[in-house]
This record gives C-alpha cells, structure tokens and sequence, in this order.
C-alpha cells in the first residue's frame, strides 16, 4: 500500500464532507483501487490458510466508504478508515473472521467475533462452559499471546444467566465480544510489511478462530441469523 492511501485518509479526516471527497474523487479512486488490489493478493495467501476463503472476492471483504448516519448523530459522511473483513460468507457475517483496518496512527489486525447476537452469543459460552480448558490453553499459548495479549472488548459485571460466579470459566464466559489484535504502525502498512504480518497473524489465531467457529456450527446450519 503506498504511503498516499493514508496522506488521503488523513486529509480525509480533516475534511469529512461531500464537497471535498467531490474534488477528490480521483484521489479516492486511486486509492480504493489500490487497497482493492492490496486484499486480493491477501486473499490469496489466506486462502492457503483456509481454503473456504477461496471463494471470495475483493469486493466481498472491503467496506463501504460512507457511513450509514440514518439513526446516528454522527453526520460525517464518510468512514475515516479502510477497513475488509475476511470470512467465508464475506463482510457480512456474524461468524468468525480475520479484520484488516487502515488508518493513519491507528491501523490494526483482529480476529474473533465482535458483539454477537444474543443466539450467536449463547452458542459461544455453551462451547467455553463445555471446552473452556481449550480455550484457555489457546489464549495462553506464548506464542499466541505474546503476539496478541488478551481477549479484549466489552465484559459483563456480573455473571451470565445460567452461569454461577464461581464457574470455572467465568473470566471468559463474561466477555460480551470475543476478539484478539495487533497494531500496526504507520511505517508498516505504508512499506506493505502489513501484508506478511497479516499472513502471520492469521496463521497464529487459526486455533482461536476454528474454536469459535466449531461453537457456532449449527447456528451458521441451521435457523440463525449468519
């Protein structure tokens, strides 16, 4: 990715209305185009990874620029970052994928499952209440939690219904979300080092994700919402 995709989102944050992106429509379509490109090849070698990937195209995984602001009191137009989401039912879906997210001093690479539904949510905590040592040995892995840290996101105060305080697996089964990620610096993503460390870092959580995805199974086939 070259150093102007984020030059662009930069200015972009400074002048987030339609009249500027208009006089810059040409800037963006460069760099649209450019992060297109960026996530086929990424696609590519993730799908060596998993091969349910294989499917997928660009367009299926990258985000729209403007913003849904129906119902927000944010009116900024445009999204201040760019973003793709690598799962095998695409941008989608509420399952299980790897997040790729651009944006001057604050790019990042995640994974995991943010904020599920509540049938999804359930499924999640039935397999950690079942297999919680699995889990447990996967975040705590060195390698894996050297390279990510902790589980991150937003935790319950008290105990899930269902589940007692003392539970074994309470640390867990408290967490609203289910996400692991890594920083990436500026100099990073504008020397396309971001792309093997986004090989890398899907390779470390491929545990972690199928994990998540084997909870989850017989939403995705059967009735629920993914």
């Amino acid at each position: 990715m070259s150093r102007n995709t984020l030059q662009f989102l930069k200015e972009l944050s400074a002048n987030n209305h339609k009249p500027w992106m208009d006089a810059n429509r040409e800037w963006y379509d460069e760099v649209r185009q450019d992060f297109l490109s960026e996530v086929e090849g990424l696609l590519k070698m993730l799908s060596l990874v998993d091969p349910s990937l294989g499917i997928l195209k660009p367009k299926d995984c990258v985000f729209r620029q403007n913003r849904d602001i129906r119902f927000s009191k944010d009116k900024r137009p445009y999204k201040e970052n760019m973003a793709a989401y690598f799962s095998p039912k695409g941008k989608k879906s509420a399952g299980p994928g790897f997040y790729l997210h651009i944006q001057p001093q604050g790019s990042f690479l995640a994974g995991g499952v943010w904020m599920p539904p509540s049938e999804e949510l359930k499924k999640i905590r039935q397999e950690i209440d079942y297999a919680g040592k699995e889990l447990h040995k996967i975040l705590s892995e060195p390698t894996f939690s050297g390279y990510f840290g902790g589980l991150e996101g937003e935790q319950l105060k008290t105990s899930p219904r269902d589940y007692e305080p003392d539970h074994p697996y309470i640390d867990l089964l408290n967490f609203k979300s289910f996400i692991v990620s890594k920083k990436l610096e500026d100099k990073e993503v504008n020397s396309g080092a971001y792309i093997r460390m986004a090989e890398e870092a899907f390779v470390k959580m491929q545990p972690f994700l199928e994990f998540l995805s084997r909870a989850l199974e017989d939403v995705e086939d059967g009735s629920g919402t993914l």
